[in-house]
Order: structure tokens, then sequence, then C-alpha cells
């Protein structure tokens, strides 16, 4: 292989990313030689096994991600501004349309979601840790390597360049010659089994480690929203896993599983990815709608209307996530009877969604509501988020679809469904759980700027493309003429994309000025919360309580604040917690490795690098870790230091 065929070259911003990798890269080694923190950096990240740390670490990937991803879409709207635009060339476009939408909803929301689980489940069920830490830690370190595989394919090999969705004969050799859809195919695997695991590692948790007291019905929300879920993860997840593999199949070694002759079948890919792929919406879904319960809860000063109906509300939705997926490809050669059935499965997930709504309207009814920054996030959602709906609704009819399918107009409904059910969901859990993890809040003043930034911007840039999509343009068109009529509203759509980016450089800005002149909380509960992980410390120590909770009722710190109940009940006794282990992060690099071997095909690297892995497993196998014992003395003098006494 030549260099001109491994590194990607001709495109002035490919070489200016080059530039910025190395630069950044040897700032980074750089600082951590000349402030000596190599130590600290493995001691107390690389190998930490504490579900605080790990979610912390999730976000701080899913933030990057989010950068990532935000620069392909302005790098989108850009070309897109004006008609007939140079900005990107056919093949250009294509690669940033694919790894948008890639990075956007697997290396953004999906982390961004699962690093806010870690933070926060464990600490509301009154647990220590979750049920297997050290397999968390390999869940986190497997997407990490995942995600960065996934993102030195535009300056090694070439990115992928079939759609975010990659469907076939796209994404074959045929059509698609290059590396990039092999980083597609392998990059996903390794990321989807940490996934993987951490959905069977939190249903484990959620099952078995509450608090005394606390059963499935008194389980706030947040977590009820993340066990269902876990649920959806487990049976999902090995669908795009097998899916993938076959598609590695195909692309590496020849087979037929996706092609048009010899008995391959392009529609199994489609069938197959969107098995996967719908409920994979209500996997970020869901947990957002179980953020907005808590955060609408809180700052309605009340408990959550009908609890029950939406505990069931959720179940409904997720049992019908998996008998909708052919809504996508309506157009594509079925039948009236199966069309008709699909249309009306998608129809009927509007009802559950409905519930909720009106369960969120009725907390809020007579409600003492504070506009906090997260709760003007809840409140945008609800608004924002049915436009989303109903244009699913419309997109649901199979026979309007014809009209509808593979234009702006579905561009537009999906950016209305995920940016206020996921995006404004996650931003709103960050900004309410923040003081949790680090003991102060961020500034209300610069996140309420951030928050009007975005949420005008929002709708500035997406708006204007269900117009656009009702007037025929397809998703998908790197240029148009002048004489389509596209241009103004397309213009109008990339001015609200800058605006955009500048909601969230806010919000960056807004995390460096909090960390540096925020004042510091110490009570614990900076909102006047509700449920259990506001009644520990801030920020909160390694084993989370120093008296495990006991639990009688839904709200069970706002009980205790209002003096019916005690939560701790008992006497400090010495805490088991597990060991610090680097055995994850160097698994997840030799798996990393592995995936890019994999890639190029060079089997001989490839092979040692998967020997490399078993040998780590087998090791692990043997391995007698019983972890360590935190003593009461010790315990008595971090509760002292926490609660700000002289020790």
């Amino acid at each position: 292989m030549k260099w001109d065929e491994f590194f990607v070259t001709g495109e002035p911003m490919i070489y200016g990313a080059m530039v910025s990798i190395v630069v950044a890269t040897l700032a980074i080694l750089i600082g951590l030689t000349y402030f000596k923190k190599w130590g600290y950096l493995w001691r107390e990240w690389l190998t930490t096994v504490d579900h605080k740390r790990i979610g912390i670490m999730y976000i701080i990937s899913a933030l990057l991600m989010l950068f990532r991803g935000g620069v392909d879409g302005l790098l989108m709207r850009g070309q897109l501004s004006r008609p007939e635009n140079g900005l990107l060339d056919a093949q250009h476009y294509n690669e940033i349309f694919t790894t948008h939408g890639v990075v956007m909803i697997l290396f953004m929301a999906m982390p961004f979601i699962i690093g806010l689980m870690n933070v926060v489940v464990p600490l509301q069920i009154g647990a220590r840790d979750v049920a297997f830490p050290r397999l968390n830690a390999v869940s986190f370190w497997l997407f990490f390597a995942g995600a960065m595989l996934f993102n030195i394919s535009f300056v090694i090999g070439g990115s992928p360049d079939a759609g975010w969705t990659a469907y076939f004969p796209l994404a074959s050799i045929e059509f698609s010659p290059t590396v990039g859809n092999n980083y597609y195919s392998i990059a996903l695997q390794i990321a989807g089994i940490g996934t993987l695991m951490t959905g069977i590692n939190f249903i484990v948790t959620i099952l078995k480690m509450r608090a005394k007291g606390m059963t499935l019905m008194k389980m706030p929300m947040f977590t009820w929203s993340v066990l269902i879920t876990c649920v959806i993860i487990l049976f999902a997840f090995p669908v795009l896993t097998v899916a993938l593999a076959l598609m590695m199949f195909d692309r590496l070694f020849g087979s037929q599983f996706f092609t048009m002759a010899n008995g391959g079948m392009d529609m199994l890919w489609a069938n197959l990815f969107w098995v996967w792929g719908h409920p994979e919406v209500y996997i970020v879904i869901l947990p957002a709608f179980g953020i907005y319960s808590e955060i609408i809860s809180t700052f309605s000063r009340k408990n959550l209307y009908g609890y029950k109906s939406m505990v069931w509300s959720m179940v409904v939705i997720s049992l019908l996530s998996f008998v909708v997926w052919a809504h996508h490809f309506y157009t594509m050669g079925h039948g009236a009877m199966v069309n008709g059935v699909f249309s009306v499965t998608t129809m009927a997930i509007a009802v559950p969604t409905g519930v909720k709504i009106f369960n969120w309207l009725f907390t809020m009814r007579k409600g003492k509501i504070e506009f906090t920054t997260p709760m003007l996030y809840a409140l945008a959602f609800i608004p924002i988020f049915t436009i989303g709906g109903v244009t699913g609704v419309m997109l649901a009819m199979a026979s309007a679809d014809y009209q509808y399918h593979n234009t702006m107009f579905l561009v537009a409904h999906f950016h209305y469904v995920l940016i206020p059910g996921t995006v404004f969901a996650v931003i709103a859990g960050f900004y309410y759980w923040f003081p949790k993890l680090f003991g102060f809040r961020l500034n209300e003043r610069q996140g309420k700027l951030a928050f009007w930034t975005i949420a005008i911007s929002f709708n500035v840039t997406f708006l204007p493309l269900f117009f656009l999509g009702l007037n025929g343009m397809t998703r998908r068109m790197y240029t148009y003429s002048e004489s389509t009529g596209y241009g103004p509203l397309n213009l109008i759509a990339s001015i609200g994309a800058v605006g955009l980016a500048i909601g969230f450089i806010i919000l960056v800005y807004n995390i460096y000025w909090s960390f540096r002149y925020a004042p510091r909380d110490t009570t614990g509960d900076p909102w006047n919360a509700r449920t259990l992980e506001w009644s520990t410390h801030s920020p909160v120590p390694e084993y989370n309580f120093a008296i495990e909770p006991t639990v009688t009722g839904l709200d069970p710190f706002w009980e205790a604040k209002k003096g019916g109940h005690q939560l701790y009940q008992g006497k400090l006794e010495e805490i088991h917690m597990p060991n610090n282990s680097g055995q994850p992060v160097i698994l997840a690099i030799l798996f990393f490795f592995w995936g890019f071997f994999m890639v190029f095909s060079w089997w001989t690297p490839a092979i040692i690098s998967g020997i490399a892995i078993l040998i780590m497993l087998a090791v692990r196998s043997f391995e007698r870790d019983h972890g360590r014992h935190i003593p009461v003395k010790e315990i008595q003098e971090t509760e002292s230091r926490l609660r700000g006494e002289q020790v």
C-alpha cells in the first residue's frame, strides 16, 4: 500500500485536521509530562472502576463527539447554503453525511445517555456501585476504542461514504472500494459489544442492588426508563452485531450475504439494520423521558403525576419499538398488506408517548414552577417534540410516505424528534446532576443564554427543511441549481446552524467559567430535590453512602426532608469496594489495533492482536480479586471533611 492510499490526501481541510490532531496530541503529552500528571491519570481515571468517574469519561467523550459531529453538520449546511456551491465535492459530502449521522447517534447521544446512567442510577437506588464494576470499565473502554477507530478514518484510509444506514449495494466493495465501510463495520461492532455489556450490567444492578424497601414500583422514573432501555439493548444490539459481522464478511472475505447476485439479498441488510435501528431511537429517547420526569417533578415542587401510567407507557413503547421497523422502507417493494400493518403499529406508538406528554403537563398544573436552566430545556422539549411526533404520524401513513420518503421533510422530522428528545434532555440532565458530581452548579445566567440561543437556532435550522422537503428537495443532495428555488430556505437553515454552534460554545464556556468562579455547594441538595441521589454529599464520596438508605415510598428524600422518614438507620461499618484495574484499558487498546489491522486486511498482526485479546480474557478468568475494605475511621474522616468540618 502506498502512503497516498494510507493517508487521505488532496483536501486542504483534511491537512488542517491532521495538523490539529498532531498539535493537540503533542500539547496533551507535553502538558501531562510538565505537570507530572501521568501517575494521577493512570491511578484515578484510566484504571478506575468507580461508576461516577466512568460516567464522567462517557460524558467528556460525548462532548468531544458533539464537536466532531457538529463540525460535519456545519460543513453540510455550508455546502447547501447556496446553489451550485463548491465548498465540498460529492465524495467528501457523502463521507461527512455518513459520519455526521453515525457520530451523533452512536458516539454522542448514546455515550451521553450511558454517562448519565452511570452517574445517577446507582445513587438513585441506594447502591454503592454497579453490579459488575470491572465490566463497566470494559464497556466504556470498548466504546472509546470503537469511537476512536471510527474517527481516525477521515485521515487514515478514508471515511465511510454509504450513508449512516450503510445500505447495500452502496456499502458493497463494488460501489465503495475504499476501506471506509470496513471502519464502519468493525468500529461499530467493537463499540456495540461495550453497549451490550452496559445493558446487562444495569439490568442486574437495578434488579438486585436496590436499597432496602425500594420495590420496583417505588423506583425513580429515570431508573425505570434505564431498566426498560437496557432490556431493549439486550434484544436489539445482537441484531446489529450480526448484521455488521455479515457486512464484514462480505467486504473482507468475499461472502455474498448482501449482494445483488449469487443468492444475496440487499434488502436483508435494510431489515436487519432497522430491526436494531428503530429500537435504537427509543434507547436514546426513553432515558430522556426519565430525565424530563425527574426535572419536571423537582422544579414543579410536586410528585410525578400518573406514576404507574408512565411506567406502563414506557413498557408499551419498548414492545411496539420492535414492530415498526419496516416503515423505513415503505417505498421499497412491500405490498399494501405489509405497509398497512406497519402503518398501524407506527401510529399506535404515538399513544403511549402522548400519555407521557399529558402526565408531564398535569405534573406542572398548579405546581410552583421554578424556571431553572434544566426546566427550560424540559419545557421547550414538549412543544418541539410534539411537532416531531405529529410529522412522524404523517410519515407513518404509507401512501403519503411516497411523497415524504427520502426528502428533507424526513430529515426535519427526525431532528425534531432526536434533538429535543435526546440532546435537550442530556443537556438538561447535565445541568441538573452537575453539582452532584463536582460540588457546584453551572452558571444560571450563561445557561439560560445558551438555552435560548440553542432553542431558537434549532427551529431556524430545521423548520425550513419541512418546506424544502415538501417542495421536492431530497436528502443526500450535495448541490442544486438556482432554478429549483431551494436557495433562500437553505441559507436560512445554514444561518440557524451557525446559531446552534454559538449556543454550544456558550455551554462549553459555562463549564470553564463555573469551574473557576462558581460558588461551591455544601448542602448536597442545591435544587431542593426529591430522590435519593441528593441525600448524599456533593461531590459524592467513592462509596456513595456511608450507611445504606432505607426507603418507604416514592420520593424518599423529599419525605425525609418533610420529617416523615429517617433514611439512614444503623451504625457505620467498614465498606467493601472493588479494586481499580488496568486490564480494561489494555484490552480496549488491543481491540483498537485488532480492528485497525482488520480494516486494512493485514492478517498477521490482526491474528496476533486477536490472540492477545484471548490471552487477556483468560488471565482475567483465573484472577482472584476480592476487592478491599474501607475502615470505619476513614469513612468518618471522609464524612467530616465533606460536611466542611475540621478533621
